[in-house]
């Protein structure tokens, strides 16, 4: 189990964070990539679903998290896969400073990453399915369930780095992982959506906490032996 000397975990952890964020205003291929594919697939639904307002209002909640979720993960895949490729992995892992620094860093960079797409997809969902979105209960299910997919994914990003299908092996260890986040997130955006009692709410809220809580206490513990393999 890693151990962490405060002052330079926090260092080492906001120095992996300013780098990728660094590199990626540089280069821009993974944030234009997922802000394509995420207004692609919102398109695609408004589309394909003809629907009248109150049956757009209803599927608003599954719409946005499937776009979430398949963005997200053509991120993480990119994440790791870019560090792979340009031979940086390999120096993070050598770098004299605990694993689990790089793991949170990569974590944060990411969820930074999936709310520039989030921020970016809100208001034109907004505009296409005149629908309101900036619901103060339904911007607290975005946070909790970005930030359950995205510890869990870069998790399992890291484990198929280095296999040469990652990037069919990513979602396909990812999806069923994710289920329980992508589900209470669509139930909870719903009863928010839809204005539903407190009482029906906080079941999928309650799950999205726990879910981040624990897999965020498992990634801690087991990143160092991931990266090992």
């Amino acid at each position: 189990m890693p151990t962490t000397s405060h002052p330079s975990f926090i260092h080492a952890t906001l120095a992996v964070v300013r780098k990728d964020l660094t590199a990626e205003f540089r280069s821009r291929e993974l944030l234009s990539a997922m802000l394509v594919f995420s207004l692609l697939v919102i398109l695609i639904f408004n589309f394909a679903l003809e629907l009248n307002v109150k049956e757009r209002q209803s599927v608003t909640a599954g719409v946005l998290w499937t776009t979430f979720a398949f963005a997200g993960t053509l991120g993480l895949n990119r994440s790791m896969a870019v560090e792979k490729d340009r031979g940086c992995l390999d120096g993070l892992l050598l770098a004299p400073v605990d694993r689990a620094a790089i793991y949170f860093g990569k974590v944060i960079s990411n969820l930074a990453f999936m709310f520039m797409v989030e921020a970016f997809v809100l208001p034109i969902y907004a505009a296409l399915y005149n629908v309101n979105l900036f619901h103060p209960g339904l911007l607290l299910v975005i946070l909790l369930g970005s930030i359950g997919y995205t510890t869990v994914g870069t998790l399992l990003a890291s484990m198929t780095v280095q296999a040469r299908t990652r990037d069919v092996l990513l979602p396909i260890l990812l999806f069923p992982v994710a289920i329980p986040v992508l589900l209470s997130a669509v139930k909870a955006s719903t009863g928010f959506l839809n204005g539903a009692d407190m009482a029906e709410i906080w079941p999928p809220l309650n799950l999205l906490i726990v879910y981040d809580l624990i897999f965020t206490a498992v990634a801690f513990m087991v990143f160092d032996n991931v990266v090992e393999e």
